[in-house]
């Protein structure tokens, strides 16, 4: 029985990626050893949505898009775009080391 999903960032700057999650996103970790940090979000779900082409993606949920934006914005995260309503939940984008974007999103829909 499958009981998670393990997601991977490949990066030049893994380093700097791993300080960002952990200084800046505040995201729960552990060290598997040797400073290789895991990090352990509480809460995960898996969508398939129809598209005319094959690709994957990662959002981050939060419960109040407006205050999180606010918190990572102190912590001098920098946002691509407003937040806007798409449909499916409350939506904008973040910078992250080695060129990312990420989605943020506050979900419409209940959680599972």
């Amino acid at each position: 029985m499958i009981t998670g999903v393990h997601a991977m960032f490949y990066s030049p700057e893994a380093d700097a990626l791993r300080e960002f999650f952990r200084d800046k996103l505040g995201m729960a970790h552990f060290d598997a050893g040797g400073g290789w940090l895991i990090f352990t979000p509480s809460f995960g779900e898996v969508g398939f949505h129809p598209s005319s082409q094959t690709s994957q993606d990662i959002s981050f949920v939060c419960d109040d898009i407006q205050s999180t934006v606010a918190d990572l914005k102190a912590k001098g995260v920098e946002f691509t775009q407003d937040v806007a309503n798409q449909g499916y939940g409350l939506v904008t984008y973040f910078s992250a080391p080695g060129g990312l974007t990420i989605q943020l999103y506050q979900p419409l829909h209940a959680k599972g």
